[in-house]
């Protein structure tokens, strides 16, 4: 495997005309020292959770929403950093953006790290550690690599399986990426979760480790994914029922035996840093900016996305777009599947009209007139948007924290928060659970998770957002007259609930949806415009997103990323480019 890392050796030299001094390295790690600290080599492999930066997001912002219908690119112009081919897809190329390979490498890196963790731990950790401890860190440590995989299989599809006897054999230049069917590959990550749902407690030992309930939640989404087994061209070709049901078992040990993890009583405390790890996190990558170093354990990923002219450094990328805000319209409080993109709807602070919205909108989005993250000392205006022209005027919410906060830290010209990524939160996983639900044709189940969401959406208004409770107004389902309306229902709530948080790409290529969602959403926001009346009393009318004119979503090759060409490059013929790259 190309660029794997374990050791890193600082050698200082000095020169001075014909002189050459050579100083000992100070920071060599000697490998069998290494493998001889199986507690160290643990937290190694956990370290490398949040050890991400713009360019390689774990969090995936740019491949779950900057590639779906939620989200534009954002930043000064469609140049600005490399991930313009994936907002429209057409551009999409083995080389380029180059971003795919960094992200490849550093996800390769991170398994690593667990490769060798278990490779120490088989050597030494029954003797340093004890057995049961021993036995509980090789199963967290599988559940990491398991993690990292599955990063991997959902961006790259067709991936080099390298593990612990990889490794120990020298092999990664002999390892192929179809070895093993992209549905194998799968069973092989399950192996990994497996192992941590059969030796792990429900509950973590601290916040920032995983545990019983984590690596059940991963084994659900596993068997969802597989649920859907997919053509030779990605589409759906039917629904596996006993996949499903595996899902309803998964998700019963959350519900039943987890029952630390609830739905949070507001969703705003979801999105607030003082909120960290509350009743709904399972499991969420963590950050801090008081870890006894310069900048702290930040969250770099996620450093281009602050809002402009707020922040210090904000620079305004991962912008929601107009066709995310149109879906959050209802009607009698119930949302408008068929009409919500018929027209442009722009929510303009007092101002009411007759449309009502679901109030995650204002939770979500940050929209010109209202308070920016609930501070009503901080309004976000028009000026705040680095491009409107090209990205509109709306800016995301549930990554970045109050402005004026203890929340943030700078370093030069980037800034970063202290916001925690989830992996998994419990509204999520009852997600996955309805969903299940509903393709087995037990209604009334689904409709119960719906409607508990709903319920806690319809009371989540008075405590941070209170300035919009006159343009809210949602209800509950009175019922699902059948499976269709059911799985329509399914899928808003899950893109209402789940909304920038990096997963609605996935859920479209899951659903086999995403060529005709995506090209519809190109053929429609290419022309979509805001008008606003701006200080002078004038009504301006501002087009933008017309890039989208050059969008292509092509159905049987744009459902999954194409292998890095620098990877293909490496070993010319070791690794099969994903089709129709």
């Amino acid at each position: 495997m190309k660029k794997y890392i374990f050791a890193i050796a600082i050698v200082i030299c000095a020169y001075s005309c014909d002189d050459f001094i050579d100083v000992s390295p100070t920071a060599v790690v000697d490998q069998d020292y290494a493998y001889s600290q199986p507690e160290a080599m643990v937290t190694s492999a956990y370290a490398v959770l949040g050890d991400d930066w713009y360019t390689y997001p774990f969090n995936l912002w740019p491949y779950g929403d900057v590639a779906s219908d939620d989200a534009y690119k954002g930043g000064g112009s469609t140049g600005d950093t490399n991930y313009h081919p994936i907002d429209i897809f057409s551009a999409l190329s083995a080389s380029n953006p180059d971003h795919m390979d960094e992200l490849w490498y550093r996800l390769y890196v991170a398994v690593s790290r667990c490769n060798r963790a278990i490779i120490s731990l088989n050597e030494y950790g029954e003797a340093v550690l004890g057995s049961e401890k021993s036995k509980k860190r090789m199963a967290e440590v599988r559940f990491l690599r398991g993690h990292f995989y599955f990063k991997l299989i959902s961006l790259y599809r067709q991936v080099p399986w390298i593990d612990e006897n990889v490794v120990i054999n020298n092999s990664h230049e002999s390892t192929r990426n179809d070895e093993y069917s992209y549905e194998e590959l799968i069973g092989k990550i399950m192996e990994d979760f497996d192992s941590a749902y059969k030796t792990l407690d429900t509950y973590p030992e601290a916040a920032s480790r995983v545990s019983k309930t984590a690596a059940a939640c991963y084994l659900a989404k596993c068997h969802l994914i597989l649920a859907y087994p997919q053509g030779s061209e990605y589409q759906v070709t039917n629904v596996d029922a006993a996949q499903m049901k595996k899902v309803i078992d998964y998700t019963d040990f959350v519900m039943t035996t987890a029952t630390n993890y609830g739905y949070a009583s507001d969703f705003g405390e979801i999105f607030m840093p003082d909120q960290r790890n509350g009743r709904e996190s399972i499991f969420a990558v963590q950050h801090s900016l008081d870890d006894n170093t310069v900048y702290g354990r930040a969250n770099w990923s996620n450093t281009l996305n602050a809002t402009w002219g707020l922040f210090t450094c904000g620079w305004d990328f991962h912008k929601p777009s107009q066709n995310l805000v149109n879906a959050f319209k209802t009607e009698n409080g119930l949302p408008m599947f068929d009409t919500f993109n018929n027209t442009t709807w722009y929510p303009e602070a007092a101002k009411t009209s007759g449309q009502k919205c679901d109030p995650r909108l204002f939770h979500t989005v940050a929209i010109p007139g209202f308070p920016y993250k609930y501070d009503m000392n901080t309004i976000f205006t028009y000026e705040n948007t680095r491009t409107p022209n090209t990205y509109g005027y709306y800016s995301s919410l549930k990554e970045n924290v109050p402005v004026n906060s203890t929340y943030v830290t700078y370093n030069g010209s980037w800034q970063a928060v202290n916001q925690n990524d989830y992996v998994f939160r419990y509204t999520d996983v009852m997600l996955m659970r309805a969903e299940a639900l509903v393709e087995l044709g037990e209604l009334a189940g689904a409709l119960t998770i719906i409607n508990d969401i709903r319920t806690r959406a319809a009371n989540s208004v008075e405590k941070y957002i209170p300035y919009a409770k006159d343009y809210c107004e949602i209800k509950a389902y009175p019922n699902f007259a059948n499976k269709d309306y059911a799985r329509k229902a399914l899928q808003w709530e899950r893109r209402l609930e789940m909304a920038m948080e990096s997963s609605r790409f996935f859920d479209l290529r899951r659903w086999g949806i995403a060529g005709e969602t995506l090209n519809k959403f190109y053929d429609k926001e290419k022309n979509v415009s805001f008008t606003y009346t701006d200080l002078g009393n004038n009504t301006v009318t501002q087009s933008y997103a017309a890039y989208y004119k050059d969008a292509r979503f092509t159905a049987g090759k744009n459902e999954f990323f194409p292998i890095p060409y620098n990877q293909l490059n490496y070993i010319p013929g070791l690794y099969k480019q994903n089709k129709g790259y």
